[in-house]
């Protein structure tokens, strides 16, 4: 008789300690009955560097890892270091999840695919003719990535880095079957007044950054209003948005998602979402109540 398999997973990156990654993976494992232990490799705490990854990599492979996810600022070094990488990762440059399997490193990105599904799920029905995306980093590329294989036909990039915003708008643009363009922030008024949605993919309102990423008096009713802030789940922008009428997502669907399609990825058994999402709403209380 095969014992059963015991899981070992890891997640690599600056800070991230107090990630809820960890206890959300291992509280899905628990109610499937799986041996499932998962471990931060903080590369502060421990300090490491960034270029130290390959022999981070090295020596998860040694010690029985199945798997690491991976954070900033490390999703776009990985890449040269895996022996395959899934066309999605690849086109958007960045992997968040990686694989040790018989037939070497494999790389995944699901934190695009855990906003589509996040967005999907808790915004159907949402108008897509005319979006903005505030934020043109490693997230707000793969955010954009799954508004337009979502159905967006127009995106604005907007970010306080020129060069950033047109790098990831031309990429975007080359890619899909739509509109896509950068602009700066000051343009913001004007492209709110015309837009279906706009999603938040910048660290302000996060506990560190606090504060709102725009004037809430551009908000509007009839306007979408997305955040992948999920600490705190409640950020200014969203108590503005509902404020002002907007329909809203919270930065929580996005995290636990893109934990859902990593579960699946390393186990190869679908998690249950709805679970997830329970379990990581107390998390996420939790963490509030020792702020």
């Amino acid at each position: 008789m095969t014992a059963p398999h015991r899981y070992l997973v890891g997640l690599v990156g600056t800070g991230v300690t107090p990630s809820l990654t960890p206890p959300l993976h291992m509280a899905e494992a628990r109610a499937l009955g799986l041996d499932y232990l998962y471990r931060t490799i903080d590369l502060t705490s421990l300090a490491l560097v960034p270029d130290q990854l390959p022999d981070i990599l090295t020596w998860a492979r040694r010690l029985g890892f199945d798997a690491l996810n991976v954070t900033h600022p490390c999703k776009r070094l990985v890449i040269e270091y895996l022996d395959r990488v899934d066309p999605v990762a690849a086109a958007l440059g960045a992997v968040n999840t990686v694989l040790f399997t018989d037939e070497g490193l494999v790389g995944y990105n699901t934190d695009t695919t855990g906003f589509e599904t996040a967005f999907r799920t808790g915004l159907p029905d949402a108008a897509l003719e005319q979006v903005v995306l505030l934020g043109a980093g490693g997230a707000g590329s793969a955010v954009g990535d799954a508004l337009l294989r979502s159905g967006v036909r127009r995106l604005t990039v907007v970010d306080v880095d020129a060069n950033r915003a047109g790098e990831v708008a031309a990429d975007l643009d080359a890619r899909h079957a739509a509109h896509v363009e950068a602009a700066a922030p000051a343009e913001l008024a004007r492209l709110l007044a015309d837009a279906d949605g706009v999603v938040h993919c910048t660290p302000t309102g996060m506990h560190d950054h606090p504060g709102l990423p725009f004037s809430p008096a551009l908000l509007r009713p009839g306007l979408w209003v997305a955040d992948i802030v999920y600490r705190p789940l409640e950020t200014a922008l969203l108590r503005a948005a509902r404020a002002a009428g907007c329909r809203t997502l919270d930065g929580g669907r996005m995290a636990v998602f893109q934990a859902v399609d990593a579960f699946a990825l390393i186990t190869g058994i679908r998690p249950d979402p709805d679970r997830m999402i329970d379990h990581f709403h107390r998390l996420v209380a939790a963490d509030e109540l020792v702020r």
